[in-house]
C-alpha cells in the first residue's frame, strides 16, 4: 500500500511539474507584438501646424511622433494649409487616400474668412503603398451647394450596399443671416468627382454641426451596425443599422466629466475620432480639447451605442506624445503597413550641415535652390539623413519642412526637389559619407552616379564637382550637427 501510494504521488507532483511547465512555457500574446495603430492629424495654427502629421501606438493609448515630429505631407495648393484629415483605405488595402479641410488660420486666412467665404474645396492625397502618396488635388464639394460657403472636417466610409464611398464634410449654409453649420454627404469611387450633394444631418433651427465620425461596429455589440459621435454642442452619439437610413439618438457625453472652460462639462470638445481596440471589444473615442488648448485625449467604452458606459481613463493611463493632436483619424495597422510606415518615417531628429571653410555657414534651401548661408537656425536648414533612396550605406537629404523633398543634383546644380519615385531621382539624390576631404573628423558627400565628384559649394551655391585643389577639399567638406 505505501508503494502505491508513494507511485501515485509521485505520478501527481509530475502531473502537476507538467501542467507548472505548460503554463509557463505556453506563448502569450503580447500587446506590442501586434501591428499597432495610425494616426494622422494636425497640430494647431499656422502655416506649420496645418500640415499633415503622423504618430504611431502599439497599443492605442501611448503614442510616438513620427518623422522626428515635423510634417510628413504639405498643401502646396488652395489655401496652403490643411486641417481635420481624414485616412482612408480601400476594402482590398491596395489604395490609400487621405482627405482634409483646406483652410490656413493664422497663415492669409481669418476664421470670419473661412467660414463665410472660404474654400469650397477638399485636399485629396492618394497612395498605394501607405507611404508614397501623390501630389495633391483640389476635390470642389461644396460649390454645387446653393450658398455654400465653405467645406470643413471631411469623412467617408465605403458603404457595402453601394461598393463605393460615402463622403461627408460640414457647410456653411446661412439661415436668417446667421451661420449654420451642417453635414453634407455625395458618393464618390476615386474622391475626384462626386455625385451632388445631399443633406445629411441638419440639427432643427439655428443649431450647428461642424464634426461627425462614424464606426461600424460588430455584430453582438449593443443594437445598431453604425455609431456616429457629432459635435454639435456636445458630443452626440447616433445610432443606425445603414450609413444612409434612419439615425436614432442614443444620448450624449455631456455627463461623463469632461472638464471645458469656466467649468462647463462636456461641451468644450471637438474632432470625435474613433479607434478600435484589436485584442478586445473595447472602443476609445478620442476628443480635441479645443477649448483648453488640450488636445486629443481618450474617453472608452465596451458598447459605442450606450453613452452612460463612456469613462475617462484614468490619469497617467494614456500619453499623447510631445506635438498636440488636433482632429484626425486612427487606422489600425497591418504587420505589412506598419512594418512600411515606420521604416519610412522614423523619429529621425533633424540635422544641419556646416560648411568647414565657413564655419558660420550652414546648407540651407530657399526657393527650392540650395546654398549655404550665414547663421541659419530655420526649418530651411534642417534635413533627415535618410538611408540612401539609390544603395545601401548611402544616404539622402530629406528636408524637414518640405517632407517628400531631397536635395538633388541636376546638371551638377543642386535644388530641392519632390521624389518623384523613379530610378534617375534616386541616384541623383544619394551619396556616399566618408571622411571629410579637408578634415578626416568631419564629413564629405560622394555622388552615388558619378564618384568623381562631390558635393561642395562655390560662390556660396552648392554643386557637384570633381575635388583637385585644396581650395575644392574645403568646400567639399562639412560637419553634421544638431
Amino acid at each position: 500500500m505505501p508503494a502505491v501510494l508513494s507511485r501515485l504521488a509521485a505520478i501527481f507532483v509530475a502531473a502537476c511539474l507538467l501542467f507548472t511547465a505548460q503554463v509557463v512555457t505556453t506563448p502569450q500574446r503580447a500587446a506590442a507584438a501586434d501591428p499597432g495603430y495610425l494616426m494622422l492629424h494636425f497640430t494647431g495654427e499656422g502655416s506649420a501646424g496645418q500640415q499633415m502629421y503622423l504618430s504611431h501606438s502599439a497599443d492605442g493609448l501611448h503614442w510616438n511622433d513620427l518623422n522626428g515630429g515635423a510634417p510628413i505631407l504639405r498643401s502646396t495648393i488652395g489655401t496652403k494649409g490643411v486641417r481635420d484629415p481624414a485616412l482612408v483605405r480601400s476594402p482590398d488595402g491596395s489604395k490609400y487616400w487621405i482627405i482634409a479641410t483646406d483652410l490656413c488660420i493664422s497663415c492669409g486666412q481669418s476664421w470670419s474668412d473661412s467660414i463665410n467665404n472660404g474654400s469650397r474645396n477638399l485636399v485629396v492625397w492618394e497612395s498605394k503603398d501607405l507611404v508614397n502618396w501623390s501630389e495633391p488635388w483640389l476635390l470642389n464639394v461644396a460649390g454645387a451647394i446653393p450658398d455654400g460657403r465653405n467645406a470643413w472636417a471631411p469623412e467617408a466610409i465605403w458603404d457595402p450596399e453601394t461598393k463605393d464611398y460615402v463622403l461627408y464634410w460640414a457647410t456653411n449654409v446661412p439661415l436668417d443671416g446667421r451661420t449654420k453649420h451642417r453635414i453634407f454627404y455625395a458618393r464618390t469611387s476615386d474622391f475626384r468627382t462626386t455625385t451632388t450633394p445631399q443633406i445629411y444631418i441638419d440639427r432643427p433651427g439655428t443649431q450647428e454641426l461642424i464634426d461627425t465620425q462614424i464606426v461600424e461596429v460588430a455584430a453582438g455589440v449593443g443594437n445598431y451596425r453604425y455609431v456616429r459621435a457629432s459635435g454639435d454642442g456636445q458630443i452626440t452619439i447616433e445610432g443606425s443599422n445603414s450609413i444612409l437610413g434612419t439615425w436614432t439618438k442614443l444620448g450624449d457625453l455631456s455627463g461623463i466629466g469632461l472638464t471645458g472652460t469656466a467649468g462647463t462639462t462636456g461641451t468644450k470638445v471637438e474632432g470625435p475620432m474613433w479607434m478600435k481596440f484589436r485584442d478586445r471589444n473595447e472602443w476609445a473615442l478620442y476628443l480635441d480639447q479645443y477649448a483648453i488648448g488640450g488636445g486629443y485625449m481618450p474617453v472608452t467604452t465596451a458598447n459605442p451605442s450606450a453613452p452612460g458606459t463612456y469613462q475617462i481613463p484614468a490619469s497617467g493611463s494614456y500619453n499623447m506624445g510631445v506635438n498636440k493632436k488636433r482632429h484626425g483619424s486612427i487606422m489600425n495597422l497591418t504587420a505589412a503597413e506598419e512594418s512600411r510606415v515606420l521604416a519610412r518615417w522614423p523619429s529621425t531628429p533633424a540635422k544641419r550641415l556646416q560648411s568647414f571653410n565657413f564655419q558660420d555657414r550652414y546648407v540651407r534651401h530657399t526657393n527650392f535652390d540650395v546654398r549655404i548661408d550665414q547663421n541659419i537656425t530655420s526649418d530651411d536648414a534642417k534635413f533627415r539623413l535618410r538611408p540612401g533612396l539609390a544603395g545601401s550605406g548611402t544616404v539622402s537629404f530629406e528636408s524637414v519642412n518640405n517632407p517628400g523633398y531631397f536635395l538633388r543634383h541636376a546638371n551638377y546644380d543642386f535644388q530641392l526637389v519632390r521624389n518623384d519615385g523613379t530610378a534617375q531621382f534616386a541616384a541623383d539624390a544619394t551619396f556616399r559619407q566618408v571622411a571629410g576631404l579637408a578634415d578626416a573628423t568631419w564629413s564629405s558627400f560622394q555622388s552615388y552616379n558619378h564618384p568623381d565628384r562631390y558635393i561642395r559649394h562655390y560662390a556660396y551655391q552648392l554643386r557637384l564637382d570633381p575635388i583637385t585643389t585644396a581650395t575644392g577639399r574645403g568646400d567639399a567638406t562639412f560637419r553634421v550637427v544638431n
